[in-house]
């Protein structure tokens, strides 16, 4: 691989820096472009400027990982970049394959991506769709920078980053706040407000690791725990009720899916 290019090395773009190194890239081949001083990696043999300005050799690939609201103003002097035939991996939420041409040019080679939190730990899973003119190899090499940092897999349909967005980008809240509820629940019940907590985050965590490493279904995975009469089946009874989790997750999707679309534009 050429020359890589990474804008912005805050918690997404550090982790992706860390996953790329020790898988192999190395240190050499990766220009980091970070304002913030206590953001920007003292790596050996690693090149960390303020700016991209101060780059002069057009990279392979531009990873952008700075904030959406500021990308407007790093992708003006990127530009230059564009037009040499770099290929632009963007994991800016609500930025859309059309935003980055009306900045990059019209020719430019755009993937655009959505990973989500658990990126940070190299578990997350990132959902990638290419612009026009991004070739399979070049597809292939964004591939590979993807999954330094967990699973990545493509859609062809840019509309579809909004349901993704709404599932597997916000799901790590939806998740955390799963962790609260049982807590909240288990307090109720007596139980005191440390080991709820204790309790609830370790029988998410360990079913998480669970679902990693079982072939079955998640569906499947739940028959095994749920006895006929006993507790499980009970409380199941009320989550799965008609008016139980399933239309509240529907609801929140399509809430999340809906702001994605007008945050885009």
């Amino acid at each position: 691989m050429g020359k890589l290019l990474l804008v912005g090395c805050g918690k997404m773009g550090g982790a992706m820096l860390d996953g790329w190194l020790s898988r192999g890239l190395p240190a050499s081949e990766v220009i980091v472009a970070e304002p913030a001083e206590a953001l920007r990696p003292n790596k050996p043999g690693l090149c960390a400027v303020a700016s991209s300005a101060e780059v002069r050799e057009t990279p392979e690939i531009v990873v952008l990982a700075v904030k959406p609201q500021s990308m407007d103003l790093v992708l003006s002097d990127l530009r230059r970049f564009a037009e040499e035939g770099a290929v632009f991996l963007s994991i800016a939420a609500g930025k859309t394959l059309k935003y980055f041409r009306s900045h990059l040019g019209p020719s430019a080679k755009i993937v655009r991506a959505m990973p989500n939190t658990p990126a940070a730990v190299r578990q997350g899973i990132t959902v990638a769709t290419a612009g026009g003119g991004v070739s399979e190899a070049q597809k292939k090499k964004c591939q590979e920078l993807l999954e330094a940092v967990g699973q990545a897999v493509w859609i062809e349909d840019e509309a579809l980053m909004d349901p993704v967005t709404a599932l597997s980008g916000s799901g790590p809240a939806y998740v955390f706040l799963l962790v609260e509820a049982m807590a909240a629940a288990g307090t109720k019940l007596g139980l005191a407000p440390e080991m709820a907590m204790q309790l609830a985050r370790a029988t998410v965590v360990g079913s998480g690791e669970l679902l990693r490493q079982s072939a079955e279904p998640a569906a499947q995975l739940r028959v095994n725990v749920t006895s006929p009469g006993g507790t499980t089946a009970e409380a199941l009874k009320v989550l799965m009720a008609d008016d139980g989790l399933q239309p509240v997750f529907d609801k929140a999707l399509a809430a999340a899916s809906r702001r994605s679309k007008e945050l885009a534009g």
